[in-house]
């Protein structure tokens, strides 16, 4: 499996014309899969997780698209995934803190509501 790279994802975005003169933020959402259950706290052994890449690249594109945004990045993993593992890399670049902090927010929602199912097998 290739490593999730948020150095590599910053670093690709910085070679890019116009970055200078127009970014002066890069937010990063590095999800992973956690040890424990988000509903009841027991331990989880793997995750199941799906990911729709068509509706991931066609929000990236939207979001892309929103004011003071430069770039937007992403990157899933699908497949059985164990505690620890990168799940999701978000990257957005932009003007203001005000855009990017909203646009990253707005993009991860969307994309883990969208975008992503997921089963967990947890330790009864």
């Amino acid at each position: 499996m290739k490593p999730i790279s948020a150095d590599a994802a910053i670093a690709a975005i910085k070679q890019e014309p116009g970055f200078t003169e127009n970014v002066g933020m890069i937010l990063v959402h590095n999800g992973v899969v956690r040890a424990t259950s988000r509903k009841d706290t027991r331990a989880v052994t793997a995750v199941d997780i799906s990911v729709d890449l068509d509706r991931v690249e066609a929000l990236r594109q939207e979001f892309e698209k929103y004011p003071g945004i430069f770039r937007v990045h992403a990157e899933a993993r699908s497949g059985t995934l164990v505690p620890g593992d990168d799940v999701l890399l978000l990257v957005v670049a932009g003007d203001i803190r005000e855009n990017v902090k909203a646009a990253l927010a707005e993009f991860l929602d969307r994309v883990k509501s969208e975008a992503v199912s997921k089963v967990e097998h947890l330790v009864d």
